[in-house]
C-alpha cells in the first residue's frame, strides 16, 4: 500500500463508467464509454489523485454477480483506463461480484480490486448478500493474482446488517484477518460523510491501512485525512455528471494546505 502510493495519503478518484452491455441503460455506443472513462482518468490524473478506480456505476438496479457482457466491458474499459495514466488502477464490480473483479483486474493488470461484502452479511436492494471472503482469496490465488489487493468494505453503504448489534471494529478485525490489503469505511450512502469517529476507531483496531468510501470533499478533506490514510473520492468531484478537473485540484491543493 505504502509503495502504491508512495507514502503519501491516498486519493483515489472514481472513473464511474456509463451504462454497459447486459444493461438496461446500454445505448449501444461502446466507444462513448471508453471516450468517457479517459476523459474523467485524465481529468483526475491531472488535476492530482494518486489512484483510479473503475466501476459500473450506471449499471443499476445492480445484482449479486456481473453478467458475461458486464464483465468483459469492464475489463476492456478498465485495460484502456490503465494504458494511459500512471497512476494504479482498480476494479469495483457493483455491487460485490469478486471473481469478475478479480478477473477484470488480472485481465487489464489493474493494482487493486474494492470488494464491498468481504466479511459481513448484509440485506441490500439486491437480496441478502454473504461475504465473499471465502471465495475472493481462493480464487485470487487461482488466477494467479497475489499481486492485486483487496479493499475490503466493513458495514458497507446501501446496506443493512442482517445480524443487528456487530461493531464496525469487529468487522475491521474479521476483514483484516480475512486477507484484506486495507479497510473501506463508509457513510449510510454514496455522498453521505463517514462518521469519523467510526473511522478513528476501526484506525486504532487493525494494523492495514484505513480508507474512507464516501462523502470526501474539498471541505472536508483535511480532516478526514488526519485519522484515514486515503480516501475514494467520486460525487464531490463531477460537474454536470463528469469529473472536473478544477474541482479535483482545489481537492487536492486543500489536502496539501
Amino acid at each position: 500500500f505504502a509503495n502504491m502510493f508512495k507514502g503519501e495519503k491516498a486519493v483515489i478518484g472514481m472513473v464511474h463508467l456509463p451504462p454497459l452491455p447486459g444493461t438496461a441503460g446500454f445505448d449501444g455506443d461502446m466507444e462513448r464509454i471508453y471516450r468517457r472513462a479517459l476523459e474523467d482518468a485524465g481529468a483526475l490524473e491531472a488535476g492530482g489523485a494518486g489512484a483510479l478506480l473503475v466501476e459500473n456505476f450506471s449499471d443499476i438496479p445492480y445484482a449479486k454477480e456481473l453478467s458475461l457482457e458486464q464483465s468483459t466491458a469492464l475489463a476492456a474499459a478498465a485495460a484502456m483506463v490503465k494504458s494511459n495514466p500512471s497512476l494504479p488502477v482498480g476494479i469495483d464490480a457493483a455491487f460485490c461480484d469478486c471473481k469478475a473483479a478479480l478477473a477484470c483486474a488480472k485481465a487489464s493488470g489493474a493494482d487493486f480490486v474494492r470488494l464491498a461484502v468481504f466479511v459481513d452479511t448484509v440485506e441490500c436492494f439486491a437480496g441478502i448478500m454473504e461475504p465473499c471472503c471465502t471465495e475472493a482469496i481462493p480464487y485470487r490465488r487461482h488466477i494467479r493474482g497475489e499481486n492485486i489487493m483487496i479493499f475490503a468494505d466493513v458495514q458497507v453503504k446501501h446496506t443493512h446488517m442482517l445480524v443487528p448489534g456487530i461493531d464496525i471494529v469487529e468487522s475491521a478485525v474479521t476483514a483484516q484477518d480475512c486477507g484484506a490489503d486495507a479497510i473501506i469505511v463508509t457513510g449510510a450512502a454514496t455522498g453521505s460523510e463517514t462518521p469519523i469517529d467510526s473511522v478513528a476507531r476501526v484506525k486504532r483496531a487493525v494494523k492495514c491501512p484505513v480508507l474512507i468510501g464516501s462523502g470526501v470533499s474539498e471541505e472536508n478533506i483535511r480532516s478526514q485525512l488526519e485519522v484515514a490514510d486515503g480516501a475514494i473520492v467520486g460525487s464531490s468531484l463531477k460537474t454536470d455528471g463528469k469529473i472536473d478537473g478544477r474541482k479535483v485540484r482545489g481537492m487536492m491543493d486543500k489536502l496539501r494546505g
